[in-house]
């Protein structure tokens, strides 16, 4: 690691406010920051190569003092408070490369660290209220995972308007990790391949019911009405995504085999359903309603028929989202080890026959909105606003890391409803699946 490079204000008898703030960072990290350091007051230290953290306001740190840790550096980034000169991702790569190398738990402040750290704040002016939350950060309220407070976190996330996601997705309107199975493939054939792959997995055939849980802007529903000829009931929770879908069948002509539903998934009634699918919708269900849901899965589809789930995964020791993708992103979200889930799924009666993770193929699908967001950027703040594109920037650029890193991962896992004396349906091989799968 490159050693500190002290910079002074010209003309100050004193160090300046970055070299007052690393110091204490270097206290509570363990060792020196791994990025520069730029302060309000024009003062600098720090490594001289890679990405400056640029803390251009006190109530940046006022935030951090009383949001300490995740929450409080989004808040700050979000509002502009603090920002990074220089790739955002690899500011975040090295401070999680340092972070790791520092082991999992920081060192354990001493009352001497604290009386420091206060003089500290004294000097630098930043005690004081906490500032407002930024406008963007969700507000819910009710119970957990009550059908009013999921209303709630789908519409902060999904209701931020069509205009928005159209803007940052390709023609499909895939909001999921596409399957890029060519060196050539683009963002659309990527999320194409993907579509195809999941009906090719539930077998699909004219005249087919799929039940499609948590359609978003309808991808999967609209490829399996159209290339299959199958009988889908959509399922969402989210109004605006709602109608976009019903305005696509219905300019596509596809009325006759697409239903269209904005409902809880606890309240689909009914059942025998050919295939099931869901696809980066158990992810909000939470922790504590899974094997609700997973019971669901198994009643609504008929025995010898499969149920696709794709779902994101963290690891043992990483469950839930996270403090910022829950405040920002997706509120009460929870994600899991893959194997907790096959384990959920099998207690609810399915038989699991087959399991794909997809977590480098995410890691180009989020690369690709990424750069579609940096490329269109004053579009995206016109729409939405400078705060909220800040939000997205963050978001994408962290969850592709995440990925990359393996602290996050996706996988398809198919099931199936056992039939009369185990029989599963299932062709004994299953490679056939991938062939001739369009890459364009």
């Amino acid at each position: 690691m490159t050693a500190p490079q002290a910079a002074t204000v010209p003309g100050a008898a004193r160090p300046g406010a970055a070299h007052r703030l690393a110091a204490l960072a270097g206290d509570a990290l363990g060792g020196p920051l791994p990025v520069r350091l730029r302060a309000w007051d024009g003062s600098e230290t720090g490594p001289a190569d890679g990405p400056v953290v640029v803390v251009r306001s006190r109530r940046a740190l006022r935030r951090l003092l009383w949001q300490p840790g995740e929450l409080g550096l989004a808040q700050a980034y979000v509002t502009g408070e603090l920002d990074v000169e220089g790739d955002l991702a690899e500011a975040l790569r090295v401070m999680w490369s340092a972070a790791r190398e520092r082991g999992p738990h920081l060192p354990r402040p001493t009352p001497a660290d604290r009386v420091r750290a206060l003089a500290t704040a004294v000097r630098l002016g930043v005690l004081g209220p906490p500032p407002a939350t930024p406008a963007s950060q969700a507000r819910l309220r009710g119970g957990l995972h009550s059908r009013a407070r999921d209303r709630a976190a789908v519409s902060h996330h999904y209701d931020l308007s069509n205009a928005f996601y159209e803007l940052l997705l390709d023609d499909t309107m895939a909001y999921s990790c596409g399957y890029w199975t060519g060196g050539a493939a683009t963002p659309a054939g990527a999320q194409r391949a993907k579509l195809e792959l999941i009906c090719r997995k539930l077998a699909l055939e004219p005249g087919a019911r799929l039940l499609d849980i948590g359609c978003g802007w309808g991808s999967l529903t609209l490829h399996a009405a159209e290339r299959h000829g199958a009988l889908v009931t959509a399922v969402t929770l989210a109004r605006e995504q709602a109608a976009y879908v019903r305005e696509r069948v219905r300019e596509r002509g596809l009325g006759h085999r697409v239903e269209v539903v904005c409902q809880d998934y606890r309240d689909i009634a009914g059942g025998a359903y050919d295939a099931v699918a869901t696809v980066e919708m158990g992810e909000h269900v939470g922790d504590a309603e899974y094997p609700a849901f997973a019971a669901a899965l198994h009643r609504l589809v008929r025995p010898r028929g499969r149920v696709l789930v794709q779902q994101m995964s963290r690891g043992r020791n990483a469950p839930g989202g996270g403090p910022f993708i829950e405040a920002y992103i997706a509120p009460d979200m929870h994600m899991r080890p893959l194997g907790e889930t096959t384990g959920l799924l099998e207690e609810a009666g399915l038989e699991v026959r087959h399991a794909e993770s997809l977590r480098e193929h995410y890691v180009r699908t989020i690369t690709a909105w990424h750069r579609t967001l940096e490329e269109r950027r004053p579009a995206f703040v016109r729409l939405v606003g400078e705060e909220t594109a800040r939000v997205w920037r963050l978001y994408l650029v962290g969850a592709a890391l995440a990925f990359e890193e393996g602290r996050m991962g996706v996988d398809q896992i198919l099931s199936v409803r056992p039939g009369p004396g185990g029989d599963s349906g299932m062709p004994a091989v299953t490679h056939t699946w991938y062939e001739g799968l369009d890459r364009s």
